[in-house]
């Protein structure tokens, strides 16, 4: 068999019904033209994910993440099965592999789970079979094959898994967003496509809360060095962005308006509160000269996290608004969203042109 291909497309890609007879038609012309099958990652439509969430918090506020990792990963199965089905009226084999067909395996946490095992076999006996297999993002198991979720814009890591699993030596990811940026172009004016980042660089940009690959699968990209093509949804699909050993180590500026400073009293009470996220699987960011830690992304409810797990009163300080040059960053802190955004505005625009210039690190 021919190496497969493996994209993955957004929910940005899913807006309508229609949009997913388009992508059947796009993926059957690549595989009339590369003659090779495809292993294609794909996200819920805008909004469903949410919707699942409002129903879960009405049904219980404080839901068990099995019950959380177990319904919102459902979207992404709906979305798998709809573009399986476009596919099928157009005469292309295709068939959906879920969590607990992959052969991704985790840790036992639920959600934000690690990934720690990928078994090529259900995949590869799979494209053999079939033109396009059609993988919802974030979805795995444990030990036990409970369901678990790889935590939230983890279609990326299902995708560069997959790339592993097939032995492909890139991983094509497409959105709305063309690539990599200074800083959130919608956020920022002036930010600046950067076209060649280091994985170092793109997994830094992650963590601190860019809105742009999924930790996990810049590191897992880097480990079996997978090349990461960020592209445009839209036809001709652009590439942007590349990631890569080769990428440049580049400056930026990352404001994340869904992340939150947390205030504890002390360094030692940090430090703890600290390795438990960490544990947990959630992202976090400890800063160097305070004792505050910057939860990323908004998607956890603090305070049922710090509740169940017995942790210390922590004050809300504001959002964290983060320079990076290279491998040094500079965290600082605004109070509101507005102040965030305007000061990242002007960090951006003080940015040294060069990436060799360093910031002070925080």
């Amino acid at each position: 068999m021919t190496r497969p291909a493996v994209l993955k497309f957004g929910g940005s890609s899913f807006r309508t019904a229609e949009a997913y007879r388009r992508l059947a038609e796009t993926l059957a012309e690549r595989i009339e033209a590369d003659g090779r099958p495809l292993a294609v990652v794909v996200s819920a439509m805008p909004g469903e994910t949410e919707k699942l969430r409002e129903l879960l918090r009405e049904v219980n506020p404080h839901p068990a993440d099995a019950s959380v990792a177990g319904l919102l990963t459902l979207a992404d199965t709906v979305g798998a099965q709809l573009l399986s089905a476009a596919l099928h009226r157009i005469g292309c084999r295709s068939t959906v592999l879920a969590g607990h067909q992959l052969g991704f395996t985790t840790g036992s946490s639920f959600m934000w789970a690690r990934l720690e095992d990928i078994d090529p076999m259900p995949l590869t006996r799979a494209l053999v079979e079939h033109e396009t297999v059609i993988i919802p993002g974030g979805q795995a198991v444990d030990a036990a094959h409970c369901p678990t979720w790889l935590g939230k814009n983890s279609s990326d890591l299902s995708a560069v898994a997959a790339a592993v699993a097939v032995g492909a030596n890139r991983c094509e990811i497409y959105s709305d967003v063309d690539g990599i940026y200074s800083a959130d172009p919608n956020l920022v004016a002036g930010a600046r496509l950067l076209p060649n980042v280091a994985y170092g660089v793109a997994r830094s940009m992650s963590l601190h809360g860019a809105k742009v690959l999924h930790r996990g699968a810049v590191q897992l990209a880097e480990q079996y060095n997978v090349t990461i093509l960020c592209r445009s949804n839209e036809a001709p699909f652009p590439i942007g962005s590349t990631i890569s050993e080769a990428g440049a180590a580049v400056s930026a500026v990352i404001v994340n308006l869904r992340s939150t400073v947390l205030r504890y009293a002390n360094h030692t009470q940090a430090d703890e509160t600290h390795r438990i996220f960490n544990a947990q699987g959630v992202e976090a960011i400890r800063f160097a000269d305070s004792p505050c830690i910057g939860v990323i992304g908004g998607y956890l409810d603090i305070d049922m996290f710090q509740r169940r797990h017995s942790l210390p009163h922590a004050r809300v300080d504001g959002i964290p608004v983060v320079e990076l040059s290279g491998s040094n960053s500079q965290i600082h802190v605004a109070q509101t969203a507005d102040e965030a955004v305007r000061l990242a505005q002007k960090l951006h625009e003080n940015l040294a042109t060069s990436p060799e210039t360093p910031l002070s690190s925080g």
